[in-house]
């Protein structure tokens, strides 16, 4: 098979490139730093042409816990204010990405943006938001950030905000481990169908992605999490959410993580590409061939050591090769499944 552009459904590498403040973080991106997960040459090395660029404001104080534990303690709330502060300096460093990177990447606002970029060799960036807290209760804020380019948005991550419940790690767990949304909550899951922007699903509780469900008019989508049939984690989806994720014809992007992918919930770098497998073979039985694709969290989680980085992910192609998976179904799974929910909740 010849190479393959992938589109991935998440990363965090903005946060990661924020975190360094050492005034030259763009440049980093661009020329490589080789530290982390992702930069822009590794990003090339690894055929991916395009993905969700998550803006994601770190707990404070800083989530101090051995990842090895299996149940950290939950994630308190982050006040408005400090999150605010700290998304808009992650677009202010995405702006001096575009800027620097002699139009390498391109900010996409809509599927036909992203389109051009693959053809042009670009990469094709996708602005979004992971956990609200940096939206006004309000709403006021939001049409400014849409005006910035935002165009996915997770209500929340894995803590309370004043739109909803995340889900708090835990293994083993089931998903529904807290309130749906509140009323500010379904407002924007409102506010973001009138302006097209894709509702993420991942870190909310089980009873909040019902409550999406109910509401919302648009694809439901989870750009980065697994099968809690083949890991109980508290992040993972139930055969009941996939098979909703396929009958509203959305996504689910596969996450790296090893913690989410491992029968056992542990976080060892030593999971072989047969689990990953696995978990794409149950997600595409439950939400079907078109609405399964990648969502790494690069940056994010600690990965498979198979894959290692972004410029591993061949490696996991190939993975889908030796288990039998057609070409037809690998490119809807590596680029041409997400191409297809943006289109349909973006529009053309």
């Amino acid at each position: 098979m010849t190479a393959l552009p992938i589109i991935d459904g998440h990363n965090d590498v903005l946060l990661r490139l924020w975190l360094k403040k050492n005034g030259h973080e763009a440049h980093d991106f661009i020329a490589g730093d080789g530290e982390g997960q992702m930069d822009l040459p590794r990003i090339l090395k690894g055929q991916m042409a395009g993905g969700f660029f998550a803006v994601f404001s770190p707990p404070e104080p800083a989530w101090d816990h051995d990842d090895d534990d299996l149940n950290p303690p939950p994630v308190g709330g982050l006040p408005h204010g400090a999150a605010l502060a700290s998304a808009t300096a992650m677009f202010d460093l995405r702006d001096r990405i575009f800027a620097e990177s002699n139009d390498s990447v391109k900010h996409c606002l809509c599927a036909a943006d992203i389109e051009a970029a693959m053809a042009a060799g670009q990469l094709a960036w996708i602005s979004h938001i992971e956990g609200a807290e940096a939206i006004s209760a309000d709403l006021s804020n939001l049409d400014a950030f849409y005006a910035r380019g935002l165009r996915s948005l997770g209500p929340v991550w894995s803590r309370p905000n004043h739109f909803g419940e995340g889900v708090p790690f835990r293994f083993p767990s089931s998903p529904d481990t807290g309130n749906g949304l509140t009323p500010a909550g379904e407002a924007l899951v409102k506010r973001c169908n009138a302006l097209r922007i894709m509702i993420d699903l991942s870190h909310i509780t089980e009873k909040g992605f019902w409550d999406v469900a109910r509401l919302s008019n648009a694809p439901l989508v989870a750009t980065h999490s697994n099968a809690h049939a083949l890991s109980a984690s508290s992040r993972n989806l139930t055969n009941e959410q996939l098979l909703a994720i396929g009958e509203s014809r959305g996504m689910v992007g596969l996450n790296y993580a090893t913690g989410f992918l491992r029968a056992d919930g542990g976080w060892s770098a030593n999971t072989e590409p047969d689990v990953m497998i696995r978990h794409l073979e149950h997600m595409l039985k439950f939400a079907g061939e078109n609405c399964v694709g990648l969502g790494s969290d690069f940056d994010g989680a600690r990965i498979p050591g198979f894959i290692k980085d972004v410029a591993g992910t061949p490696r996991l192609i190939e993975a889908m090769q030796y288990a039998g998976f057609g070409q037809d179904l690998i490119e809807k799974i590596a680029w041409k499944n997400w191409l297809r929910v943006l289109k349909s909740t973006w529009g053309h």
